[in-house]
């Protein structure tokens, strides 16, 4: 760890997402995260972009491990991203670890410039097969 560098951006830098086995596959049920302090910075301006995401799956085989998703979701505070671009990211990335029944990542972002937008990425696998 570099001198001025603190434990928690050291870990936020490091992180990876991570899964656990779903013990309880005899039932459908659902899993939902929200996650009120996200930012990122514009692609264009550099100026921090602010939102609350939303997160619902439905698990199959496995689930989303709570601290990997915190530092993760930290990861794109010093990140230049479109809106609809990190929305789609962070839903990709679930799936790929994931392979949920369905998933939903909702990312509503603070009002700016007077205008409030709201990303919505919805998938599950039997429209993936399609």
């Amino acid at each position: 760890m570099k001198k001025n560098e603190k434990k928690g951006t050291k870990q936020i830098q490091e992180s990876k997402l991570e899964r656990f086995p779903n013990r309880t596959t005899k039932r459908d049920y659902t899993i939902e995260f929200t996650c009120p302090e996200f930012t990122c910075l514009c692609p264009k301006t550099g100026f921090p972009d602010f939102a609350t995401i939303f997160i619902r799956y439905n698990p199959d085989k496995w689930c989303v491990e709570l601290k990997s998703l915190k530092l993760y979701i930290n990861k794109f505070r010093d990140q230049g991203v479109f809106h609809e671009d990190v929305t789609n990211i962070i839903a990709d990335d679930l799936i790929n670890l994931l392979d949920p029944k369905e998933i939903e990542v909702v990312a509503d972002f603070n009002v700016r410039g007077n205008i409030h937008t709201i990303i919505k990425v919805v998938h599950s696998k039997s429209s993936s097969k399609k």
